[in-house]
């Protein structure tokens, strides 16, 4: 039986995100294995989100692992993608995105609109927080870092009154019931997708997966 190493961050969502495209090409006679590989995303907590926008902040380890043959695929957020794509790969397929939307998640059920002055809306995005900015300019917006399990946990502990996050995080992680409320704000491209990325001399790999998704 063939083996197929897919690559992916430690992340719950990650691997969420690999085990999806698992089960796209899951057909009994192919044997996966999932590796997980830190980014610098993974372990820089400080550097502001809107500073590393259009990098391989999010892509980097997961990238040279696929360069170096120690992968075979590399499943990504469509949206964490650099701008400049490494030499030697190429990206296969862009899913369907399962949901683009952005999302309001409060403490006690309250919508942006019904959240008092003041309240505290955590997110990582400029684009959301000048966008959540723009329609509540009286509330605060802090700086929101982690992976939506701990995100979310901040905001149970009472860190913040509300967050902002992506619908199809939660959605990936059976957690969908958390959306307080979606957001009338453009989500960022690709938003909800997912990159499979592998080796430009895979040819072979390159029109399997195509077939894989396109049947």
């Amino acid at each position: 039986m063939q083996k197929l190493k897919l690559g992916a961050r430690p992340g719950p969502l990650s691997l969420a995100q690999a085990r999806e495209v698992i089960s796209v090409l899951d057909d009994g006679t192919v044997q996966f294995e999932v590796l997980t590989f830190e980014t610098k995303g993974d372990r820089d907590r400080t550097t502001p989100i809107d500073e590393t926008e259009g990098s391989d902040f999010f892509t980097d380890a997961v990238e040279e692992a696929l360069l170096k043959g120690s992968v075979d695929i590399a499943v990504h957020s469509a949206k964490d993608m650099p701008d400049r794509q490494k030499k030697g790969l190429t990206v296969a397929v862009v899913t369907p995105s399962v949901d683009p939307d952005d999302v309001l998640v409060s403490r006690n059920g309250l919508k942006l609109g019904e959240l008092p002055p003041g309240a505290t809306v955590g997110t990582s995005s400029k684009r959301r927080k000048e966008a959540v900015k723009a329609l509540r300019p009286d509330i605060r917006i802090a700086d929101l870092r982690g992976n939506i399990g701990e995100r979310l946990e901040k905001l149970d502990k009472g860190e913040f009154d509300a967050i902002v996050v992506a619908a199809a995080g939660l959605i990936r992680l059976g957690l969908g019931d958390r959306i307080t409320e979606r957001l009338p704000i453009t989500g960022a491209k690709g938003q909800g997708s997912l990159a499979i990325e592998i080796r430009g001399s895979d040819r072979e790999l390159l029109k399997w997966l195509g077939k894989k998704y396109t049947s």
